[in-house]
């Protein structure tokens, strides 16, 4: 374990901030939200409530208990055994994969706004949105590997591409309500989600817009005083969530009705409207390279901490060794960082490769919607499991103790739980139903199988080499 003391401690309670930001505060979910109803705000105060809140108390002890590198791996494997350290951490880091493209394709289409009609063309093009993923991918990679530092100062600058964005869109949305009028007619009636299965499974994945705060302590022997600075940094960084999605919502609903915010491009779309009829289309400019920048810094947080969890399962080897060396110069788990950033290459190539690779794409995505949820799954289970231990004066206990811990862990597993679920019944557009779920079950087993192989390979050699 010799490698992990060489690891630079340079995150502070600013840096953590700011990455709790980035990695949680995506701008995709406000415009999302709006364009769903003034009913959505009901479900942010549920999800802050039923998923987030017990999120964070959550990381909170767990990381306080166990401040070492790797976060989620440590707490599963102390909680329920090396077995299942490993599945929760190969989940999870297999599940973002597809979310890299995504989060990118997006920052692709958000800087195009900057250029007017001029380079619209390129808005259908596959080249354009590919080169862009990976030249960006690429460039976090490098950066992370060359400095920890690097890394962060990168988050820092891309957590402005959110939170100016967003007040700019207050700013705008309270003139555009005194001088014209809410765009959009809020009542006690309109307040009240209209459910369904569909409106369900939708309901249920803004849950998830809130995830992301547990990525941090990935990189507990990075952080300066961590037990003292994680729930710092979480406190401030998760106000600017909560604030950041709810008035977010609340304010484009204000300046535009929620048809006008629809698609993948709504939160832009929706602030050049907005400019437009306030008469400052030169906004718009600045503001679509500051949203396509926070897209690029989303993507570098999640590489540089789930990055972390290959690094730990090196040091443990359950993967190759390799994996869990340190820079000698840099002082960074750059194998770790350089295999997950090619990986997400390889994943954006799939995404945008011929029919057949397009296939092994898709077949990525499904493999990753149940998996994406299980970590969170075992998260709270770890931390219904380990309140049986004791926990000494420096393990950080949210008011209430025991009991609080016990019943907020019990609420997130349910809200987990309950989205795993209604994430294996298909949209109404699908046409085969079955055949649907059918992939995604299949999928997710496939990508645990994978998994489990992988662990009890590693655990035969690693028999073999005690015997030897």
């Amino acid at each position: 374990m010799s490698d992990k003391i060489t690891l630079r401690r340079a995150l502070g309670y600013r840096d953590l901030t700011l990455f709790y930001i980035v990695s949680g505060l995506s701008l995709r979910w406000v415009a999302s939200a709006a364009a769903a109803g003034p009913g959505t705000l009901a479900v942010w105060v549920i999800a802050l409530v039923g998923f987030f809140i017990p999120l964070a108390a959550s990381v909170l002890e767990l990381s306080s208990r166990y401040p070492q590198e790797g976060g989620l791996y440590v707490w599963t494997r102390e909680a329920f055994g090396d077995f299942f350290g490993f599945i929760s951490a190969w989940t999870y880091w297999m599940s973002n994969l597809p979310f890299f493209p995504a989060v990118l394709y997006f920052g692709a289409g958000s800087v195009l706004f900057a250029y007017g009609s001029h380079l619209r063309s390129l808005a259908s093009s596959s080249t354009y949105y590919t080169g862009f993923a990976v030249m960006c991918l690429v460039l976090i990679t490098v950066l992370n590997i060359l400095d920890v530092n690097a890394g962060k100062w990168l988050n820092n600058i891309g957590s402005v591409g959110s939170i100016v964005p967003l007040g700019v869109l207050f700013a705008l949305a309270a003139i555009s309500g005194w001088r014209f009028g809410s765009a959009t007619h809020f009542s006690s009636a309109s307040m009240v989600p209209h459910l369904s299965i569909q409106t369900a499974i939708f309901y249920s994945t803004i849950f998830f817009a809130f995830g992301g705060c547990e990525a941090g302590s990935f990189m507990g022997e990075e952080i300066k005083d961590p037990r003292r600075t994680i729930p710092r940094a979480l406190l401030s960084g998760g106000m600017v969530l909560a604030l950041g999605y709810i008035a977010g919502t609340v304010a484009m609903l204000i300046a535009l009705p929620s048809e006008a915010v629809g698609g993948p491009d709504g939160f832009l779309l929706g602030l050049q409207a907005l400019c437009s009829r306030l008469g400052v289309a030169w906004l718009i400019a600045p503001l679509a390279v500051l949203v396509g920048l926070s897209a690029v810094s989303g993507a570098a947080a999640f590489l540089s901490s789930t990055s972390r969890l290959p690094f730990v399962a090196g040091i443990d080897r359950y993967l190759p060794p390799v994996f869990g060396h340190v820079h000698p110069r840099f002082r960074t788990p750059w194998v770790a960082i350089g295999a997950y950033g090619l990986a997400g290459v390889m994943v954006t190539l799939l995404g945008q490769a011929g029919t057949t690779v397009r296939g092994a794409y898709n077949v990525l995505v499904s493999m990753s919607i149940i998996a994406y949820f299980l970590p969170y799954l075992l998260l709270f289970a770890s931390t219904i499991r380990l309140q049986g231990r004791p926990a000494g004066p420096e393990v950080f206990r949210i008011p209430g103790g025991r009991r609080a811990s016990l019943a907020l862990a019990a609420i997130g597993f349910s809200s987990t739980a309950v989205t795993i679920v209604l994430s294996v019944i298909p949209s109404g557009e699908e046409t085969h139903k079955a055949l649907a779920a059918a992939k995604v079950l299949g999928g997710t087993a496939v990508l645990i199988g994978m998994g489990v192989a992988v662990f009890y390979s590693a655990k035969r050699k690693q028999q073999h080499a005690h015997s030897a």
